[in-house]
């Protein structure tokens, strides 16, 4: 007997999740191009001249001094372009004379090193694991930012990656990128900046984040976040070439001869959607969705401060607030998807499918829970 055809997440109460329902020119783009494989471009000259746009158009939104020459590719989100950070800062610190480590070890036999705010997301964990790197984690400062002095305390002659971030995941919060730029510059250090997900918001505000405001090396920012790409959907644009020429494996079977990507095969539905999204919403369509995310932040963060909670001042469209257990396992109860902070707070992502109505109606079941 034939089952029913599964229905989707409804995005209705969602509001833990930093993806989004993607726009309709997105979907339609990401159906066309399913079957084509962006790993093998020699083969798939279409998606690959597509890809091409994809990384103009990151590289526009993220200040790249050249955006038609910068060097990047999509990928299937933020965790993989951050291990690739991290690889291509690993092989191009020293080891073989090729200018791969390989067994991330550099001369005189120290461990290479990842310096990284504590509010790093766990991708730099899988990264380090990975590639035999050790990351040495620094405390934030009382606004949950990275602490430059911290950083400057953990760097040496066997950093290959100060990692800075704009847009943490658990509050929204954009590290002094200037300062952290400069602690790499001082030991030779490549510096890698993860907006995965503010990169499509921060362009719209004054924060220092992007390729204009600092030499960054390395930058993650995703599509299929705040940019309304369907899944999946990420981004690694890098300043120069050299960091993706030392990601590069030779691929003999293949029309392309070699490959620069973590994954081989990748579809090309990503990608198109990707495209498809930005050209339809940049800039303006970015610029509404992330100042009406902005006020519904700033909104609900009022709201939950009037009710007695400590919220966090919200600095992008996140809300963080002190909420009891059994309040948040009866809002859980009641069908909305929140989350939890590492240190126990409620977590609201203010996405463009959150609306205000959406969180009234939260806030009324709060109300209720609480009578």
């Amino acid at each position: 007997m034939r089952q029913p055809e599964p229905e989707p997440q409804s995005f209705d109460r969602v509001l833990s999740s930093m993806c989004t329902e993607p726009h309709p020119d997105a979907r339609a783009a990401a159906e066309r191009f399913l079957a084509t494989n962006p790993g093998d471009p020699a083969t798939y000259e279409a998606v690959a001249d597509l890809e091409a746009r994809a990384v103009e158009r990151l590289a526009t939104l993220a200040d790249h001094p050249d955006p038609e020459r910068a060097a990047g590719y999509v990928t299937s989100g933020g965790t993989e372009a951050n291990v690739q950070a991290v690889r291509s800062a690993r092989n191009r610190h020293g080891g073989s004379d090729d200018g791969r480590a390989g067994s991330g070890v550099r001369h005189g036999g120290s461990a290479v090193n990842v310096v990284a705010p504590a509010s790093a997301h766990f991708s730099f964990t899988k990264a380090a694991e990975l590639l035999g790197v050790e990351l040495r984690t620094v405390p934030l400062d009382d606004d949950y930012r990275a602490d430059a002095d911290a950083v400057a305390a953990a760097v040496d002659d066997a950093t290959a990656l100060v990692v800075g971030v704009a847009g943490s995941t658990e509050y929204g919060r954009v590290d002094p990128i200037p300062e952290l730029a400069a602690i790499a510059d001082e030991v030779e250090a490549q510096f890698h900046v993860d907006a995965a997900w503010g990169g499509f918001i921060l362009p719209f505000t004054d924060r220092d984040w992007s390729f204009a405001d600092a030499p960054v090396d390395t930058l993650t920012i995703d599509p299929h976040k705040f940019g309304q790409a369907p899944v999946p959907a990420g981004g690694l644009l890098a300043r120069e070439d050299a960091a993706l020429d030392a990601l590069a494996v030779d691929t003999p079977y293949l029309e392309s001869r070699s490959q620069a990507t973590l994954t081989g095969t990748r579809s090309g539905a990503g990608v198109a959607g990707a495209v498809a999204a930005m050209d339809a919403l940049w800039p303006d369509g970015y610029r509404e969705a992330a100042e009406r995310a902005a006020d519904n932040a700033d909104w609900l963060a009022a709201e939950l401060a009037d009710r007695g909670y400590d919220a966090v001042d919200p600095e992008l469209p996140l809300v963080a607030a002190d909420v009891p257990e059994s309040e948040f396992a009866a809002l859980r109860d009641a069908g909305w998807k929140v989350s939890r902070t590492g240190s126990g707070e409620l977590r609201v992502v203010c996405m463009p499918h959150v609306t205000r109505s959406t969180l009234r109606a939260f806030l009324d079941d709060l109300d209720g829970i609480r009578r």
